[in-house]
C-alpha cells in the first residue's frame, strides 16, 4: 500500500507570499508560480515515497519525469519574469556588471570526501527570522532562514554542488547561489565578500564568502534560502530541507 506523502505541503502554501518588494511577480503570474511550487514539492515527495516502497522502476521514472516537467515550467516562467524585472540572478549571474567584492578563490576543506556530510551554512549563529515570517522589512513574508552572525563570519556551502550565481546589486546584496546534486539551489545572501566564482565546484563546508550587511538589511546576518530554481519565487522551507540531509540547526 502506498504511504501518504510526507512533504510539509501546508508550509508551501506561503512560498509565493515571500517575494522581496523589488522583484515580485503580480496577480496571475504569482498564482501560476505558487501552483507550480506546490506541484513540484508534491511530485518530489511522490518520487521519494515510490523509491522507499520499492515501486516498479517504470513508475518511479514516470513520477520523476513529471517532477522535472513541473520544474522546467516553473524555471522558464521565473526566468522570463526576473529577467524582465532586471534581477541580477537572471541578467548578471557572474556579477561582472555589479563589480562584486571578490576575495581569493576558496579551496575545498582538507577533510572533504566524495560523500560529504551536509552541514549548517555558518557557525556561532542565532536563528532569527524564519521562513514565511511576516515583518516590516519584507513586502509579504520572509523567503528563507536568517542566521544572526557578526560581519566577517565564514559562510560555507551546506553540501556539494556547483556555484551557479555570484552577484550583487539588489536587496540580497552580495550573494552566492549553489546548485546541488538533487537539483535544488541554496542561496547565501548579504555577504561582505564572495570567495567563489560562477561555475566552480564546491564541497560541503567549503568557504563561499564572509557574512555582512549588504543589500536590504538592518544589521549583519546570513540570509539562507532553498529554491527549486535559481530565481526568486521558487523558495521552499529551508529547515525541513536541511533536515532531510541530516542537518538540524540549533534553535
Amino acid at each position: 500500500m502506498r504511504r501518504v506523502l510526507r512533504a510539509p505541503l501546508t508550509l508551501l502554501l506561503v512560498a509565493l507570499a515571500a517575494f522581496p518588494a523589488a522583484a515580485a511577480p503580480a496577480g496571475h503570474t504569482a498564482g501560476l508560480v505558487a501552483r507550480d511550487v506546490r506541484a513540484h514539492e508534491e511530485a518530489r515527495a511522490r518520487v521519494e515515497d515510490l523509491r522507499e516502497a520499492d515501486a516498479p522502476p517504470g513508475e518511479v521514472r514516470d513520477a520523476e519525469r513529471h517532477r522535472m516537467d513541473v520544474r522546467s515550467r516553473l524555471w522558464d516562467l521565473l526566468w522570463a519574469v526576473e529577467r524582465g524585472l532586471g534581477d541580477p540572478v537572471a541578467v548578471d549571474p557572474a556579477g561582472k556588471a555589479g563589480h562584486c567584492p571578490l576575495g581569493r578563490r576558496s579551496t575545498p576543506p582538507a577533510d572533504a570526501g566524495e560523500d560529504d556530510a551536509w552541514a549548517t551554512p555558518t557557525t556561532g549563529y542565532r536563528l532569527t527570522a524564519g521562513y514565511a515570517e511576516r515583518g516590516r522589512h519584507w513586502k509579504h513574508r520572509h523567503t528563507g532562514q536568517d542566521f544572526a552572525v557578526g560581519s566577517g563570519t565564514p559562510v560555507r556551502a551546506v553540501g556539494p554542488g556547483t556555484v551557479r550565481v555570484t552577484t550583487c546589486g539588489d536587496g540580497f546584496g552580495n550573494q552566492v547561489i549553489v546548485r546541488h546534486r538533487d537539483g535544488y539551489f541554496t542561496q547565501y545572501a548579504h555577504l561582505s565578500r564572495i570567495d567563489v566564482r560562477k561555475g566552480q565546484k564546491v564541497r560541503a563546508g567549503q568557504l563561499l564568502g564572509l557574512s555582512g550587511a549588504t543589500g536590504n538589511v538592518t544589521g549583519p546576518h546570513l540570509h539562507f534560502e532553498v529554491r527549486i530554481t535559481p530565481y526568486i519565487g521558487s523558495a521552499v522551507p529551508p529547515l525541513p530541507w536541511l533536515a532531510r540531509k541530516g542537518v538540524h540547526p540549533e534553535q
